[in-house]
């Protein structure tokens, strides 16, 4: 068993996983997107694209570098990286991409604080998927001295995003679906995220 062989009935019954929904991000401040993030994503609409690592290099990850920038490269974004955890327990196997506030670029290190998953169309299944991560990235947290106590994560299909939070066996789902036309809104998520996890670690200045 890897990352994407488990159901949500599989976290719930090994690693006590409740999935609650939830409107976690109410008070979020919008951030304006650069004109090179906007027209990057103009340009990879008109392209076209079919498949999950199409969706992934020409939607996703101009986001992401856009939130990199904007704070300063002050933590990594691993993708494509294993994640290799625990074998026995089938906490192994790709992530599309992990942010960490580790600087080292050739391992997945931690503290990692988020994970995303971009599916081609099965949003739900791409939560699943990045709940088992975030255990596996818990564990490795707390195996490396790093323990968080609030974990994010996200899956997309590039045009949609949807967010959940991982907090002491509780997984909330957030009601909301977030659309890459709302950059200003989607942009302050992920900024919020960043700036959340970066508190609990007080030698992580927030610069923005």
């Amino acid at each position: 068993m890897a990352y994407a062989d488990f159901t949500a009935k599989d976290l719930e019954q090994k690693f006590n996983i409740e999935f609650q929904g939830g409107n976690l991000f109410a008070d979020v401040q919008a951030v304006e997107p650069t004109d090179w993030l906007i027209t990057s994503l103009e340009i990879a609409q008109g392209m076209g694209i079919s498949t999950e690592k199409s969706r992934s290099e020409r939607l996703v990850t101009p986001v992401l570098f856009e939130l990199s920038h904007r704070n300063h490269h002050s933590f990594s974004i691993y993708s494509g990286a294993n994640m290799d955890v625990s074998e026995e327990q089938g906490l192994r196997g790709e992530c599309d991409f992990i942010f960490s506030f580790s600087q080292f670029q050739d391992i997945v290190k931690s503290p990692v604080f988020c994970i995303t998953e971009a599916k081609k169309l099965d949003l739900e299944k791409g939560i699943v998927q990045a709940t088992a991560q975030l255990i596996g990235a818990k564990m490795m947290n707390e195996m490396e001295n790093n323990p968080i106590d609030i974990l994010y994560g996200c899956s997309t299909t590039g045009r949609e995003w949807r967010f959940l939070k991982y907090h002491d066996n509780q997984v909330i789902v957030d009601k909301k679906y977030y659309h890459i036309g709302q950059l200003p809104e989607l942009l302050g998520i992920l900024q919020y995220i960043v700036e959340e996890s970066k508190k609990q670690f007080p030698e992580l200045a927030v610069t923005v």
